[in-house]
């Protein structure tokens, strides 16, 4: 239905203007046909509000946006919450920023919003004006409460030692098992999707690197696809090569980092010592192939911008190293144990909860935007995991496998062995329309950036979505009937953003 679905705006991607009270109609019929609800953004066009529905569809990398005009006085959507999870709580983020109210919404407590924010202050709206004064108005965060016999509160956070950004986790348990875990997030607010409006492209490459720190390759190209797809920039062969190159190598030092910490977490502390040996040689060959150990500075918009490329015997002793690192972990009887069964999260759990990366990968579902929405095509052949039964072994193992599926990647396309695949895709721009989608699959899973260009080609609009905001949810549904002492280990293995989250 895609290709007959409204009009081509970009890069396989079609869009319609439609009533709200149609909205419920369309969006079943996409979700019908296998799309799903990759983003919803919020927009203050002058005169009206606007509602931009998101879905793709992974079997045929189409994209499919509503766009829903919205009056600015009393601005209402149906909710979506009923069909998709997601939806519900972009709908919820969507009221805090900008006022749009989800009608019937099953859970229609503030989500960005924090008690210090005035009713009636929504900070995305074009005459939203500076940040007020700190007002205790909305009250506190209204948390469910377990009741019953043995039951009691642990309240953790939001501050917490260390480097750790803050969030405040309750937990609710009888002895250590956890009945019940509420993640309140957003208290790092930084309002990073305003920073963007009035700039012009090339400086919003800088801000869509520092969306989270350790994710600056995957969020700058996926800005820089949508900028090009809005453009209709065509991006040479050796560039896409070298931009793919960025994003397994990003992959890689995050990967091992993950790797180690999860054994240090169990007591294994010195495989920790050995993948941070690991983690900091990748760092320096980060900084001799970018000039900056976290890889910015490289992506641009129709271009991509490498000092030096890593050769294939280091490439090779890398992959062996991790892979012993990986082979003491499993053959340990007490890493076993400890993440042999923890914190399983279903398939069906991770479907509901539109699941992604890593996390969902260990739990059986195969998506991933590097064959899904692939910039280099056709797209490579999709990983087999051994181990998807969604604990915390299988997050560990499909990590580990991802370490040497971007170790294989890398040294084919600096041998020319991809050469036609590249080439193939070198030249696949669509209609210059002021509006643009990028989709990268970063490390943590499918990064999603949808841009809008003034008349004056600066940035009106650009709506983020890393794919931390689609796994916190997954955490505390993972963690039920575990035992308080394994928080730190599942929270690992997951490795949620909390900049990504909160934007």
């Amino acid at each position: 239905m895609t290709h007959t679905f409204g009009h081509l705006v970009g890069y396989r991607r079609t869009a319609r203007t439609i009533t709200s009270d149609a909205l419920p109609g369309h969006a079943m019929s996409l979700l019908d046909s296998s799309y799903r609800v990759a983003l919803i953004a919020g927009h203050d066009d002058g005169d009206q509000l606007r509602a931009v529905y998101l879905f793709t569809d992974a079997a045929t990398d189409h994209r499919v946006e509503l766009h829903v005009p919205l009056d600015h006085a009393d601005p209402h959507v149906p909710s979506l919450a009923g069909m998709s999870f997601p939806a519900g709580r972009f709908e919820r983020e969507m009221r805090d920023l900008y006022g749009i109210v989800p009608d019937d919404h099953p859970l229609p407590r503030r989500l960005v919003r924090h008690f210090h924010w005035p009713k009636g202050w929504y900070p995305m709206l074009a005459d939203a004006g500076d940040p007020p004064q700190f007002a205790d108005v909305d009250g506190p965060y209204p948390f469910r409460t377990v009741e019953g016999p043995g039951v009691y509160e642990i309240p953790v956070g939001p501050v917490h030692a260390g480097m750790i950004e803050p969030g405040h986790f309750r937990f609710s348990v009888v002895g250590e098992t956890i009945l019940n875990l509420k993640a309140r997030l957003w208290f790092v607010h930084k309002g990073i999707e305003k920073l963007f409006e009035g700039r012009r492209v090339e400086a919003g490459v800088e801000l869509a690197e520092r969306v989270s720190g350790d994710t600056a390759v995957g969020h700058a190209l996926a800005y820089c696809l949508a900028v090009e797809d809005a453009l209709g920039i065509p991006v040479p062969p050796a560039a896409r090569r070298n931009r793919a190159v960025l994003v397994e190598l990003e992959r890689l030092y995050n990967h091992v980092t993950d790797i180690g910490a999860l054994c240090n977490d169990v007591g294994h502390g010195i495989l920790n010592t050995h993948a941070q040996r690991i983690r900091e040689h990748l760092l320096r060959v980060n900084d001799e192939v970018t000039g900056h150990r976290l890889l910015r500075g490289a992506i641009h918009p129709g271009r991509t911008v490498l000092l030096w490329l890593p050769d294939a015997d280091w490439l090779a002793a890398i992959g062996a190293d991790i892979a012993e690192i990986v082979a003491l972990a499993v053959d340990h009887s007490v890493v076993a144990d400890r993440f042999t069964g923890t914190a399983v999260l279903t398939q069906t759990q991770a479907a509901d909860l539109g699941a992604l990366g890593y996390v969902a990968r260990a739990s059986g579902l195969t998506l991933d935007a590097r064959h899904d929405h692939p910039f280099l095509k056709p797209p490579l052949p999709r990983t087999v995991h051994s181990r998807t039964e969604g604990d915390v072994l299988s997050r560990f193992l499909v990590r580990a496998g991802e370490i040497q599926e971007s170790i294989a990647l890398i040294t084919a396309l600096l041998s020319g062995a991809l050469d036609d695949v590249h080439a193939a895709s070198a030249a696949e721009p669509g209609p210059v329309s002021g509006s643009g989608v990028g989709i990268v699959e970063g490390w943590r899973g499918t990064i999603v950036h949808r841009v809008e260009l003034a008349e004056n080609g600066a940035l009106s609009r650009v709506k983020i979505v890393d794919p931390s905001f689609f796994n916190w949810p997954a955490l505390p549904v993972a963690l039920a009937d575990t035992i308080v002492p394994d928080f730190p280990l599942v929270n690992k293995s997951f490795n949620l953003s909390y900049a990504g989250n909160d934007l």
